[in-house]
């Protein structure tokens, strides 16, 4: 009994250091990832070294494409709030906007690179003082995505008259999800990490979605209506650049270099053939692998 007692204890604590190893590992391949998504975690305990212009910068402007058939907009019923109902009687969703063959909403951002002989990731930028402003308007949020820096003011407004509920979906910046009324004071926040993309939603109104993208330098930029972004004040320098929409999660890549005071063109293209098996995928779940354990209890009841 004592034997059999013993050899339960052993197993069982193999099994927990089991766990705990592969949460460890699962830990520490989050963290890899954070630290390259996005050029990396400002918020790491390494000294950066502060940009300072020098008159050198370019631009990357482009342009995002769609190809194929897109799918018919999908109109939105706003009949539970009259007040939304009146105020946007024709609403459809924002999840894929395509005119003609131009993709709106596409969060284009450089992911890493270097400047000079130094990593992007080396540097510093000071944020805008200027809040980024996100507003509820006609019942949608407005902008659908919207780009902002770490420790930049963010802001939410409330523009119509009905009562929102405010719910930030973050992952690595503190989650908040907050009411606010018609003619309610802004909700006023700021993020401290890299994140890209923070989901928002509105737990009254099931409809309106948006995304925010957290940035550790001003390097991003939202296609319009007709497909055009720009990147501003780029140093010299070889970066990745990442299209993200939100039927692609896995976003598109590209690699440009940028010379002296150039304007570089970068070009991404979606395709409708694309848009089904992305979509699925984006759905997917990180599960760690499973661990087999012996069934102990019955292998004690058959010895004993």
């Amino acid at each position: 009994m004592q034997s059999n007692r013993a050899r339960f204890l052993v197993a069982l604590l193999a099994a927990l250091c089991l766990l705990a190893f592969a949460a460890s590992c699962s830990k520490s391949a989050d963290n890899e990832e954070d630290a390259a998504d996005a050029g990396g975690d400002e918020s790491a305990d390494v000294a950066l070294t502060p940009y300072k212009p020098g008159g050198q910068e370019g631009s990357i402007v482009g342009t995002i494409n769609f190809t194929g058939a897109a799918p018919a907009p999908k109109p939105i019923s706003m009949e539970q709030d009259p007040v939304c109902a009146s105020s946007n009687p024709n609403a459809a969703a924002e999840d894929l906007v395509v005119n003609g063959d131009k993709l709106q909403n596409v969060f284009v951002y450089i992911k890493e690179g270097k400047i000079g002989d130094k990593n992007l990731t080396g540097f510093s930028f000071d944020p805008p003082s200027t809040p980024a402003t996100l507003d509820q308007h006609g019942c949608h949020y407005v902008p659908h995505v919207l780009g902002i820096q770490v420790k930049q003011p963010f802001q939410v407004v409330n523009s119509d008259a009905t009562s929102h509920n405010v719910n930030v979906q973050a992952a690595k910046n503190e989650k908040f999800n907050q009411g606010q009324g018609p003619g309610a004071a802004p909700i006023d926040k700021k993020f401290q990490r890299t994140e890209v993309l923070i989901p928002v939603k509105c737990n009254q109104h099931p409809w309106m979605k948006a995304y925010i993208g957290v940035m550790p330098n001003p390097f991003y930029s939202v296609s319009t209506k007709d497909g055009h972004f720009e990147i501003k004040g780029v140093p010299p320098g070889t970066y990745t650049v990442v299209a993200w929409h939100e039927k692609y999660p896995q976003g598109l890549t590209q690699t440009v270099t940028v010379g002296p005071s150039e304007n570089k063109e970068l070009n991404f293209s979606f395709s409708a053939q694309q848009l089904t098996a992305e979509s699925v995928e984006g759905g997917a779940l990180k599960v760690l692998p499973a661990i087999e354990f012996p069934m102990l209890g019955m292998e004690m009841d058959h010895q004993q």
